[in-house]
């Protein structure tokens, strides 16, 4: 993308001084493109852009709604936040084509059914968001992105609506994104734990579009209603402009699996519990520091988004019953010695806390990722086991002062 980036800043001068003049002819063809996932955590949803083919006047363009940099000034806390701008670019396709193909993702046209008028309608309104001051608008990964940008501008430009073929399926937010982020990987358990209750209402066939392959299909079956009754196909052909090669995808090793990770330190903190309890009579603090510091940073980064992000889905996470932004201040006391009667009484809280989860996680509350459940119960576990230790060095103080 970020190639993609930069060829088109070389395109964009001569688009900016040209594009008021540019005249298509008749024959001008105007298609969907589609782009397959890729590799990178950016692309890992495909895109989509709008291609305007002039074979008589030797004009081949692209317009492109995913054009961003990470060059931008406070990028990823931007991206956090959900306040990253995105630009449409203009470009020829000799240049978009063999970055996908370099990529080795598959690269479908479908060609659009449009009238004359329409499609006059739609170069205007696709040239008329290029102007400078319109090229610029705030992303949005659910609500307005490279996918349903280019869908809202081709339905504008129509005389008449498009009707879409009834659905058999119906998915969540959470579901279709996990359709592109796998089932057990960093990824999809990072994003489970962003996303709050909003992510598990399912998405109607408008809001599943977020997805360019989603797009591509409900457009492949979708007709246009005219004022004047006549109805006729959205897509009048669809054909492959790449094709990807066949390459064996590395699968990752079951051993670094989120929830492989998570069932050991659950092993390990059962281990250490018995150890504590038995032999010790006192806590193990090196391993309870290092969890509730990873599990503070991660109350930290939920509680920001639900607070402070615009992002779409990330409101109401009750993934905050576990990730407890204090964490990060308890690792620290509890090598404090007179912080110990506080921690006691915080240790009763986040005890209730734990429990909660657990309850959300057994009522469907909201979806967590299978990997959180080992992870609740160790905190459970330590959480109550430092609780019983505690209490009773408490009452060992008491009774010999």
């Amino acid at each position: 993308m970020k190639r993609i980036f930069l060829i088109a800043l070389l395109f964009l001068s001569f688009f900016n001084l040209s594009a008021q003049q540019i005249c298509f002819s008749d024959s001008v063809v105007i298609s969907l493109i589609t782009c397959s996932p890729g590799e990178e955590v950016y692309s890992k949803f495909g895109h989509t852009a709008i291609r305007i083919n002039d074979s008589k006047k030797g004009i081949d363009l692209v317009f492109n709604y995913g054009i961003f940099s990470f060059e931008t000034e406070n990028f990823y806390y931007k991206f956090i936040k959900g306040e990253t701008d995105y630009q449409l670019g203009i470009y020829d396709t000799r240049y978009f084509l063999p970055e996908y193909a370099e990529r080795n993702s598959v690269v479908w046209e479908q060609t659009l059914n449009l009238t004359p008028a329409e499609k006059k309608n739609l170069i205007d309104l696709l040239l008329k968001n290029y102007e400078p001051q319109n090229r610029t608008y705030r992303y949005n990964f659910i609500f307005d992105n490279c996918a349903t940008r280019p869908r809202d501008k081709i339905f504008a430009a129509l005389k008449g609506y498009v009707r879409f073929q009834p659905v058999t399926y119906q998915k969540t937010f959470r579901q279709w994104v996990g359709m592109y982020v796998g089932t057990d990987t960093w990824l999809k358990f990072g994003i489970d734990l962003v996303f709050g209750i909003e992510a598990d209402r399912t998405a109607n066939i408008s809001e599943s579009m977020f997805l360019p392959e989603t797009l591509m299909y409900e457009f492949q079956t979708a007709q246009i209603h005219s004022p004047n009754g006549q109805i006729r196909k959205l897509v009048a052909d669809k054909k492959i402009l790449v094709n990807k090669n066949n390459t064996k995808e590395q699968q990752d090793s079951w051993v670094f699996k989120p929830v492989s990770i998570s069932l050991f330190l659950l092993v390990l903190g059962i281990i250490l519990t018995i150890w504590d309890i038995k032999e010790r009579k006192r806590h193990f603090k090196l391993f309870d520091t290092i969890i509730l510091f990873v599990t503070g940073v991660g109350g930290v980064i939920v509680f920001y988004l639900m607070f402070f992000s615009v992002h779409p889905l990330v409101k109401s996470n009750l993934n905050l019953l576990w990730l407890n932004p204090l964490n990060l201040f308890v690792a620290l006391f509890i090598w404090i010695k007179p912080m110990r009667v506080t921690l006691f009484f915080y240790q009763i809280l986040n005890i209730l806390l734990l429990l909660g989860a657990l309850f959300a996680f057994a009522l469907s509350a909201q979806t967590f990722n299978l990997a959180v459940f080992p992870i609740i119960v160790l905190l459970l576990m330590r959480g109550s086991s430092w609780f019983a230790l505690t209490k009773r060095r408490i009452y060992k103080n008491k009774k010999y002062n």
